[in-house]
């Protein structure tokens, strides 16, 4: 298996998961912070929703932004939206299927004689 060919889907997907706590909101401007996302994400404008979801922590809008992505094939960048949502039943699935794609390609690599490294920097 061409490893290169394997993670180029996900070249531009940002691949990296950053957790983060949602920026404090009150009451009244997370409600209208959300139903702004809600419109820009009923309009299409997923990008423009989930920088709103993603400040406001709303989970039920990040986790709508996560079935956009898996719909268009960007299986990091939902997993990251369902990680921070955090949405255990729809992160589990995808954890399992990249963690078998890791290990079909570790285990192809050691029938080929090859020993799997893991760069480390310091």
């Amino acid at each position: 298996m061409d490893r290169k060919k394997t993670f180029e889907n996900f070249d531009d997907q940002n691949a990296f998961i950053k957790v983060s706590t949602p920026a404090p909101v009150d009451g009244s401007q997370k409600a209208a912070l959300n139903r702004k996302g809600n419109q820009f994400y009923n309009d299409g404008k997923i990008e423009e929703a989930r920088r709103i979801f993603m400040t406001t922590g709303y989970s039920d809008g990040l986790s709508r932004v996560g079935d956009y992505y898996k719909s268009k094939g960007r299986l990091l960048e939902a997993l990251k939206m369902y990680w921070i949502a955090p949405d255990k039943n729809k992160s589990q699935p995808l954890i399992e299927q990249l963690a078998g794609l890791v290990q079909n390609m570790m285990s192809e690599d050691a029938s080929c004689g090859e020993v799997p490294r893991i760069k480390q920097e310091i």
